[in-house]
């Protein structure tokens, strides 16, 4: 499949250089009221189109570099907001979770007082006799 695209594509460019080298002469190009034909029109069409692109990738990297600052600035501004909000969110809940917190504080003091006994008897040491 690999070797079927590369030759594809070889065979389109040779196609394109073709149609360029040979088949020029029937390009029209308008510019204002004059018309040009011939290869001078290709040639004209084609500087005139590199020209365009040209102009439309400088527009594109300022684009860019406007809309990151812009994006940048809101995101900053966003993530203070969703800051801010989880911290107005938490003390609004805060009072409503005591009766689940205390049965979570418990277990987790039992828990504890547990982990710390089991510690305490593997680090006891052991009498062989």
């Amino acid at each position: 499949m690999k070797k079927f695209a590369a030759v594809a594509i070889l065979v389109l460019l040779a196609m394109a250089v073709w149609n360029l080298a040979f088949d020029a002469g029937d390009v029209h190009v308008m510019f204002g009221d004059e018309e040009l034909d011939g290869p001078l029109a290709a040639l004209v069409g084609l500087v005139a189109g590199g020209i365009g692109m040209l102009v439309a990738a400088v527009v594109m990297v300022f684009v860019g570099a406007v809309l990151a600052l812009v994006f940048a600035g809101l995101g900053v501004m966003a993530i203070f907001g969703l800051a801010l909000g989880a911290i107005v969110l938490a003390v609004a809940v805060s009072p409503l979770m005591l009766p689940l917190l205390v049965p979570v504080a418990i277990v987790w003091f039992v828990m504890k007082r547990r982990k710390a006994r089991a510690a305490q008897q593997v680090s006891a040491p052991v009498a062989i006799a």
